[in-house]
């Protein structure tokens, strides 16, 4: 059986294509060799910036020969019928057989296929393959029409078996394959024959090319710890930008570098992202002084130097651009220390959405919304207040219109500098998080307050004007800022009552997009001719909602219920949003939907304290059969009240019991009643569902012995109230009838 080895190679493929690349090439050769008919061992795809290659091991020696019978239409069929049987088989009618069959004779075609070698079926795959690569972006270059990454200059394919390696017959726009590639850009740049795959590596890493990412990832680190290890400092982890690197070289040469006496005031978030972003340098922190004070950059050739020369170059560049980010911070620091009056200024004409203001606008209502939310987490409300007006004002600072991924990080340097509380300017660092499912939750009262008012402004502002996400697609990440809203909540036990802070925000809102709109429309009447402005200007006004005489705020009116219909709407998305979070950590969708049913489903932390309770009790024999009991009785009073047209909702009594599982199951829920009220009461959930767990046995004896509909219209009357009383101890609790098995 013969080994596949292919080798594309081109000039530099980006480092972000590099791993999709791999992943695209393996999975188009060997699913088309496998629709082919061959079957293979294994399969391993590399890269490095000038090639992606694949291994393809065990690969059989050609497709089998294949032999198909294909029922066709009936003999007397009209002809049309039967010419186009004859096309999709591609045999003559000559070569037709007629059989009977329960409705009469039928043509039957044979299709025989032989068997084909696997150089001609491989040719065939990896031309397609080529041809049709999903890169993100490609190009064309010369005279050919062959669109790739990056011109492509050689293909090596070849077949490897006990005979020897021969090279594929394969031709792509001009571009013949053969068995041949070459080494490192500069240290090896000549052509060398190869045999097999273990060849291909050995040989290319004698030319100084490191075939596996993988392995140059590994070189990379342990290098860079040896020489960070020989100074005494630590590499700042950075698992991306060690990916990046890694698909930059070939032949990784790490070197250490020393940061400038001059700028190690710089902010070590400053340093690290201008080394990272401009010049793929790894920070090197020294734990006595806690400083980052060097950097490692990755060159991809050996020197006689030793990469001084490499090393001096880098330096220089490194020192211009920490010449910029020193100015940037020089100036910032003045603003802040003189109160930041002008940022605040401009934000005023920075557009946040064309419906919903500027970015001034928007810090007014996280503002108040921050005040309102601070005693619901513990936070003070002048300094959640204060924190909101402050932690976006770095969106004008010169360093983060350099860096956008600063914001927030420099926010809390200038807060300080401003001499700003602890507490205010950590809030403007953390209002940002959590950014996704893994970032860190702030704890911190005045941050989550901010955080908090900040993500559901977000949401309630594009609810109100209707820019929800569809499908896939949320332009403005409002699933990722109704997930920070759960995990805030849930991470600190905020008791925050979001139906109600969504409703009234979002009446805020409504009005201020009223008042926006009705300006624009206004202004575009001026531009009308006078006899038609008049006109205009009443009917847009007539649109208007009117103002509240009192407060000089648009009210409400008649879209008071529009209001509450976005704000239920606001806390469904939310709650599918919990679903998706709860069911991460083993929480059953249909668990969750029992909990949501329930009043009170708005209280985030109460919904999944709940639902974590009611999950463990269920995942016990007596949860299970319990669950079972409370929907049998359910379903068998609800067909009872459907039948008879009365609600059986009280009266049950004990005296009218005729067996001991009656007056036990009486008894029982009697104990089980009050428990279950106070243990909701307390939010002691656990014990509640140990309340209702003690019911189990009383229900199964009680159904086990028991006929319900009794002919005696006293005894059923009176049975059927005892259901309902077993039925509401579940409502207690939770929707039983949602929860499935």
């Amino acid at each position: 059986m013969p080994d596949a080895l292919i080798e594309l190679f081109s000039e530099e493929i980006p480092a972000r294509m590099q791993a999709r690349a791999r992943d695209d090439l393996k999975r188009l050769v060997t699913e088309g060799l496998v629709e082919a008919g061959l079957t293979y061992a294994s399969a391993g795809a590399f890269s490095t910036p000038r090639r992606l290659t694949l291994t393809v091991e065990g690969l059989a020696a050609g497709s089998p020969n294949t032999r198909e019978e294909r029922k066709g239409p009936r003999t007397d069929a009209p002809e049309k019928a039967i010419e186009g049987f004859l096309r999709a088989t591609g045999l003559g009618r000559d070569q037709l057989e007629a059989r009977d069959d329960k409705k009469g004779q039928v043509w039957f075609a044979t299709i025989e296929k032989p068997g084909r070698p696997a150089a001609e079926i491989l040719a065939e795959v990896l031309d397609r393959a080529i041809r049709n690569f999903p890169w993100p972006k490609s190009m064309r270059w010369g005279a050919g029409s062959l669109r790739w990454v990056r011109p492509l200059h050689a293909i090596l394919c070849i077949l490897t078996d006990e005979a020897g390696a021969r090279v594929v017959p394969l031709e792509i726009d001009g571009i013949a394959a053969g068995n041949t590639t070459r080494g490192h850009r500069f240290m090896a740049p000549d052509a060398f024959t190869v045999t097999g795959f273990d060849d291909y590596a050995a040989k290319l890493r004698r030319a100084r090319v490191m075939l596996d990412p993988a392995e140059r990832e590994a070189a990379i680190r342990q290098q860079m710890g040896n020489l960070a290890f020989a100074r005494g400092w630590d590499i700042v982890p950075d698992e991306a930008l060690l990916a990046e690197v890694a698909g930059l070289v070939e032949w990784p040469v790490p070197l250490m570098g020393v940061i400038e006496d001059r700028f190690l005031d710089l902010p070590p978030e400053v340093l690290q992202t201008s080394m990272k972003e401009h010049q793929k340098f790894f920070s090197a922190r020294n734990p006595k002084t806690g400083r980052i004070e060097g950097f490692v950059t990755v060159a991809n050739i050996e020197t006689p130097d030793d990469g001084a020369t490499i090393l001096a170059g880098n330096q220089r560049v490194l020192a211009a651009r920490l010449s910029d980010a020193a100015f940037f911070w020089d100036n910032d620091l003045r603003e802040a220390k003189s109160g930041m009056e002008g940022w605040a200024e401009g934000l005023k004409s920075v557009t946040f959405h064309n419906k919903l203001g500027s970015q001034a606008d928007r810090i007014e209502r996280i503002a108040a919304l921050s005040r309102e939310i601070a005693p619901l987490v513990g936070a003070d409300p002048d300094q959640a207040e204060r924190a909101a007006r402050l932690a976006k004002l770095d969106l004008r600072s010169a360093m983060v219109g350099e860096f956008p991924e600063l914001q927030g990080i420099m926010g809390r340097y200038y807060a300080l500098a401003a001499g700003e509380p602890d507490a205010v300017a950590d809030a403007a660092r953390d209002h940002y998080a959590p950014l996704g499912p893994s970032d860190a939750v702030p704890t911190a009262p005045v941050s989550v307050a901010v955080a908090l008012a900040d993500k559901i402004d977000t949401l309630t502002g594009f609810w109100a004007i209707d820019e929800k996400p569809t499908g896939s697609k949320d332009p403005f990440a409002l699933r990722r800022a109704a997930l920070g809203v759960i995990r805030l909540v849930l991470s600190t036990g905020a008791k925050v009552d979001l139906a109600q802070v969504a409703l009234s925000h979002i009446a805020t809102l409504f009005g201020q997009v009223q008042m926006r709109g009705y300006e624009t429309q206004a202004a575009d009447c001026e531009t009308l001719p006078d006899d038609l402005a008049s006109e205009a200007r009443m009917r847009v006004e007539a649109r208007m909602v009117p103002m509240d005489p009192d407060s000089g705020v648009q009210a409400l009116g008649r879209h008071e219920q529009w209001a509450a219909d976005m704000s239920a709407d606001l806390l469904s998305f939310l709650h599918d949003r919990l679903k998706v979070h709860l069911r991460d950590q083993g929480i059953r969708h249909d668990i969750i939907d029992a909990v949501l049913a329930q009043p009170g489903n708005d209280d985030l932390v109460l919904v999944v304290n709940r639902a974590t309770a009611l999950n463990a009790m269920l995942a016990t024999e007596d949860g299970k059969n319990l669950t079972q009991g409370l929907k049998r009785a359910g379903n068998i009073l609800a067909q009872a009240e459907d039948r008879d047209g009365v609600e059986y909702s009280f009266g049950a009594d004990v005296k009218f019991a005729e067996t001991d599982a009656e007056r036990a199951l009486f008894a029982a829920l009697d104990t089980a009643e009050p428990a279950i009220r106070q243990a909701m009461a307390q939010e002691d959930f656990p014990a509640a569902m140990t309340a209702i767990a003690a019911l189990r046995a009383p229900i199964d004896a009680f159904f086990d012995t028991v006929q319900v509909n009794s002919d005696n219209q006293i005894l059923r009357r009176n049975r059927l109230n005892l259901l309902s009383r077993i039925r509401e101890v579940g409502r207690q609790i939770a929707d039983f009838t949602r929860i499935e098995g």
